[in-house]
């Protein structure tokens, strides 16, 4: 059942991203849960996570929307926003007017303004002094995130660090850095895949990405695994747009009765 009040959906939230706190998970899917939760949960109007890869460089991971991902991209790209500023500082960084902020991120403000945000909270994904990224939640007005949203914010990004880092005093850093790595690798493959689901479809990259997790959701899949289908040829992109509308209950009522 859908949840019914924000309490429900914040509890949800929780649950999906606890489910991960085992050692085969996507991480790309989680990271976009984390996305997704925020603008679910009415935190902020979108957000954007980037992490740091096995060359200390902040790579983008997951973003609410594609107008996101792109903003977050720019933000790389010139070496300044707040994203940047959380990590290295390890501490939240905070603009309630981005347009007042000009003079503090003279190229990143006005690209965020012209997108259409007027605010932003970024909180540091990290564990203790252990800092792999930052979440970036934008808002569509001026003005502050309310204390209880801030902290809500923050115990999501703590647990999604959690569930990445767990096994930190086990592995060694090459493991860390590998898996990071191959989340990376996962990153081309869907953004290549929702760009041929998207001229299949003529549809927007968010739609074909829905489609595209749907589908992964709705088979039980890893999202990557998929993706990889997709651009190998070996999942047909029809396939995938019929089957990102069938409930996982019609799965398996249909896995059931092939196996009766």
């Amino acid at each position: 059942m859908a949840p019914t009040s924000r309490e429900d959906l914040l509890v949800s939230t929780f649950v999906q991203l606890t489910k991960n706190l085992v050692d085969d998970f996507d991480l790309i899917d989680l990271l976009t849960g984390l996305a997704d939760g925020c603008v679910d949960l009415d935190l902020a109007a979108a957000a954007g996570i980037l992490l740091v890869d096995h060359e200390e460089k902040l790579r983008v991971m997951a973003a609410s929307s594609d107008r996101t991902r792109l903003l977050e991209l720019f933000q790389l790209q010139n070496d300044e926003g707040p994203c940047l500023d959380a990590f290295s500082t390890k501490e939240p960084v905070i603009s309630v007017d981005l347009r007042a902020d000009k003079s503090r991120w003279p190229i990143f403000a006005p690209e965020a303004v012209d997108a259409g945000f007027r605010s932003v909270h970024a909180i540091p994904l990290r564990l203790r002094e252990t800092v792999i990224g930052a979440l970036n939640l934008f808002g569509d007005h001026v003005g502050g995130m309310p204390e209880a949203n801030l902290r809500i914010a923050t115990a999501l990004a703590n647990a999604v660090s959690i569930a990445i880092l767990q096994n930190q005093t086990i592995l060694q850093s090459e493991i860390r850095a590998t898996q990071l790595q191959r989340a990376l690798d996962s990153r081309v493959a869907i953004e290549q895949a929702k760009g041929m689901l998207a001229e299949r479809g003529q549809i927007d990259m968010d739609s074909a990405f829905r489609h595209l997790r749907s589908f992964a959701r709705n088979t039980r899949r890893h999202l990557t695994a998929v993706a990889v289908d997709v651009v190998s040829g070996a999942l047909a992109l029809d396939e995938v747009q019929a089957g990102s509308s069938i409930s996982p209950a019609s799965l398996d009522q249909n896995q059931g009765r092939s196996g009766s």
